[in-house]
């Protein structure tokens, strides 16, 4: 894989990570909300709690692989992934069976990530 590919990876996955940060926030009120409270979490201070601090490591972590790509960077956002991954499955299962793959599509990108962490120093 050439260094152009790799560049392209990146800032693929930088881009998931900053998008997922944004919607996060602009759908505060609609579909963030929405997906707790199906998920039974009806504590409206936690849900704000758990969408900001969500779309605030999603932040953190597309801003990272932007401005330091590093294997230790990669590393964490894919450990990021995985346990936010693991906590959607508990909360919703059916997310694995959703047509659109909010959960499927995090597949393709670990192994996105995985290709990242292999090729960085």
């Amino acid at each position: 894989m050439s260094k152009s590919d790799l560049t392209l990876l990146r800032l693929s996955v930088v881009f998931v990570w900053l998008a997922t940060a944004a919607a996060s926030v602009l759908e505060f009120n609609g579909q963030s909300t929405a997906l707790l409270m199906a998920a039974g979490i009806d504590d409206p201070q936690f849900v704000s709690f758990l969408i900001i601090a969500g779309a605030g490591a999603d932040l953190v972590i597309g801003i990272a692989m932007a401005r330091w790509p590093s294997r230790r960077v990669f590393s964490i956002a894919l450990g990021l992934m995985l346990v936010m991954t693991i906590v959607a499955s508990v909360l919703d299962p059916s997310l694995w069976l959703h047509p659109l793959g909010p959960l499927t599509k995090n597949l393709p990108i670990a192994a996105a990530l995985w290709i990242l962490i292999r090729r960085s120093t």
